[in-house]
């Protein structure tokens, strides 16, 4: 990973506090600038694109794409720094943090996770869990299904619209629709990724540093089910709902998600929970 993929905000020496914001699928860093306004020169933001968005490069197909293929530049990061480390992520982003904390459990000061996409999660549940794992799969399945036969235009409406809600993708400009169908093969890395995440759920009970966990009032069924899962297993874990929100709250309501992420990272007291 190098700095053209990063958007960076403060460059301070290495012992300042470092806060990783990683974006959804289908996005990039400059979705956490709101973030980023909020931190002063104390501390060093760094928001990466991820592996194929703008800045972020494409996947090499060196083999079977994994969330630790995504993580491995993260985690050089931590590795290189001394001070401590405020992680964040969103959907996509917060999957791929979830496995980052758990690979690097003694190095983070905190834990912020906006409707993490740790669809593995599921299948720990029952009934209920297994049904909304079927939701995503069918997802997943539709996107695949797209670049199998070239209908790329409708595969990537149902990825957009199911997160977003029905006629986003129509109503966006020509140019952003044109960038997200470029993007639908490396979303269907994305979701086979995190069905198939190996990580034991059983690690997640062993975070001792604080955790966040938002998910919007109108979250779809398989985050919110995620987001309770992941509430009820750390914990560390504070749990909170963003009014009015859905699962694209980090950007529909950038400014209310920021000033929580930064209340958590700095303010609030460890180990308490909120519903």
């Amino acid at each position: 990973m190098t700095a053209a993929s990063t958007f960076y905000v403060s460059h301070n020496a290495c012992h300042a506090p470092l806060v990783i914001a990683l974006h959804c699928s289908g996005g990039n860093g400059r979705q956490w600038r709101n973030l980023a306004e909020r931190l002063d020169d104390s501390y060093r933001f760094i928001a990466p694109d991820l592996i194929g968005a703008p800045g972020g490069g494409a996947w090499t197909g060196a083999g079977a794409f994994r969330l630790a293929d995504e993580a491995a530049g993260i985690v050089e990061m931590i590795d290189h720094h001394d001070g401590p480390v405020h992680l964040v992520g969103h959907s996509y982003g917060g999957g791929v943090a979830l496995h980052i904390a758990a690979m690097r459990p003694d190095r983070l000061a905190s834990l912020s996770l906006y409707e993490p996409s740790a669809f593995h999660l599921l299948r720990e549940l029952e009934f209920e869990g297994h049904e909304a794992l079927g939701e995503i799969l069918a997802i997943a399945g539709t996107i695949h299904d797209g670049l199998i036969d070239g209908s790329y235009l409708s595969a990537t409406a149902r990825f957009i619209d199911y997160w977003s809600g029905g006629g986003t993708f129509a109503a966006m400009k020509p140019e952003l629709q044109a960038a997200l169908v470029r993007f639908l093969p490396k979303a269907s890395l994305d979701f086979n990724a995190l069905i198939h995440e190996s990580t034991p759920a059983s690690e997640y009970a062993r975070f001792g540093f604080p955790v966040l966990i938002l998910r919007g009032e109108f979250a779809p069924v398989p985050t919110r089910l995620i987001a309770c899962e992941l509430f009820s297993r750390v914990p560390a874990a504070i749990g909170a709902i963003v009014h009015g929100a859905g699962h694209m709250g980090p950007l529909t309501h950038a400014d209310v998600v920021a000033d929580r992420l930064v209340r958590h990272m700095f303010h609030d007291i460890a180990g308490s929970r909120a519903a």
